[in-house]
């Protein structure tokens, strides 16, 4: 571990890869096991934790500019955030505090809600690779087409033996990703039932939330091992090692937004985008300059 000054103390702060601890190690998956609350690899408190963010998405930025020069001279390669999780798990919050400390132009975000019948007729897979990220490109996905393996499995929108082909096919269409130059990485924002109920109550309690509001959460509270299940199943068989599962434990906020950003850092440092060349003689150029 490694001393950081937190604005008003030094905190302890992962020097290892929160890639490799948070990684969902193959084989079977219980959620149970896994702690909500817990703050994997980072010592200190919310304070310390947003102040670690701040540090963290100025190294971020640095590095996503890299990847998105990298794209413009013809470079391929791109990175896939696949942000999943129950009602309130905080989708919204990783990208507005995390995605925000990085350049716009360099990101592309799409959430998906429920497809159209147009989109249907198409396979569940048509509108997802509309939505790739370019080369150069951060693309994060709010919700993906891992939805259609959990509200579709849940709510037996498709029949079994449908849902159950799917792990294959995403698996396959996940390997053709990164083989055309996509790191993918795939983050379950793991919070609890009575986490999810307090932020449900605290929504119903603020007006400014009121519009963030669903009704039909509750009735998706109701299903709640029923989607443990889900989860589970999709962490299990779609969690190969070119698109590996990461579980975020998302109770505290604060170490959600700062976890998701560090994974994101480190397969931006782990792809090590350099400033490309100059196509151009920069003492001409300046020459060029300089008599105008």
């Amino acid at each position: 571990m490694a001393k950081k000054k937190s604005g008003h103390d030094e905190v302890d702060v992962p020097t290892g890869k929160l890639l490799d601890v948070l990684r969902v190690p193959p084989g079977a998956v219980d959620l149970t096991a896994y702690d909500t609350r817990a703050t994997t690899g980072f010592s200190g408190d919310k304070a310390d934790g947003k102040a670690a963010l701040e540090e963290v998405g100025a190294e971020v930025s640095d590095w996503q500019e890299r990847l998105f020069a990298e794209g413009r001279k013809g470079g391929e390669r791109r990175i896939l955030l696949v942000l999943q999780g129950m009602d309130t798990s905080g989708k919204g919050g990783v990208i507005r505090h995390g995605a925000g400390l990085m350049d716009p132009q360099g990101l592309k975000i799409t959430s998906f809600k429920a497809p159209t019948p147009a989109e249907k007729r198409r396979g569940f897979l048509w509108r997802i690779r509309q939505a790739l990220p370019g080369p150069g490109m951060v693309g994060i996905f709010d919700r993906s087409h891992y939805e259609d393996v959990l509200i579709a499995r849940v709510r037996n929108l498709v029949a079994p033996p449908v849902w159950n082909r799917r792990y294959e096919e995403i698996n396959e269409f996940e390997a053709e990703l990164t083989a055309t130059g996509v790191t993918i990485v795939k983050c379950f924002l793991h919070i609890s039932p009575e986490q999810q109920k307090e932020r449900l109550l605290a929504r119903l309690d603020d007006p400014t939330k009121h519009w963030k509001y669903n009704p039909g959460d509750v009735d998706e509270r109701k299903l709640w091992p029923a989607y443990a299940e889900a989860y589970q199943a999709a962490l299990e068989n779609c969690n190969t090692p070119d698109a590996p599962w990461y579980v975020i434990p998302s109770d505290r906020k604060w170490y959600r937004n700062w976890a998701v950003t560090t994974l994101l850092l480190e397969t931006l440092k782990g792809l090590d985008p350099q400033w490309p060349a100059a196509d151009f003689d920069v003492a001409e150029e300046k020459a060029r300059l300089a008599a105008t």
